[in-house]
C-alpha cells in the first residue's frame, strides 16, 4: 500500500466520527437557544468529533490522536454512575484503538499529511 492510500478501516473511522460529531451537533443545537455552560461544553466536544472525522480524512496525524483522546473521555464518563453504557464504549473504544493503531494506519498518517484515497 502506498503512503497516499488511505486504508478502509481510517476510511470507515473517520465517516464515524463526521457522522456522529453531526447528527449530535444538531440533535444538541436547540440548548443554545437558552444556553447554559454545559451546552457549550457538549457542543464543543461534538465539534470535537467532526473535526477528528474531517482531517483524518485528510491524513493528518493529529486528527487519529484527538479522535482516541475523544473516545477514551467518553469511556471516563461513561463510568460514573449509573454506569451504563460503560461496556459498550469501552468496546468501541477498543476497536477504534485498533483499527487507528494498525500498521497501514499508521503508514497511511506517515503520508504526506493531506492524503486523499
Amino acid at each position: 500500500m502506498s503512503s497516499n492510500q488511505r486504508p478502509i478501516s481510517v476510511t470507515g473511522v473517520a465517516w464515524l466520527f463526521v457522522a456522529v460529531g453531526t447528527v449530535t451537533f444538531i440533535s444538541h443545537s436547540p440548548g443554545l437557544l437558552h444556553p447554559h455552560w454545559d451546552d457549550f461544553e457538549i457542543e464543543l466536544t461534538e465539534l470535537l468529533a467532526l473535526v477528528a472525522g474531517i482531517f483524518m480524512l485528510r491524513g493528518q496525524n493529529w486528527a487519529r490522536w484527538l479522535a482516541l483522546a475523544w473516545m477514551a473521555f467518553h469511556v471516563v464518563l461513561s463510568a460514573f454512575p449509573p454506569f451504563h453504557g460503560l461496556v459498550v464504549h469501552l468496546l468501541i473504544f477498543g476497536g477504534i484503538t485498533y483499527l487507528l493503531l494498525r500498521s497501514d494506519a499508521a503508514q497511511y498518517f506517515r503520508g504526506s499529511g493531506a492524503a486523499a484515497g
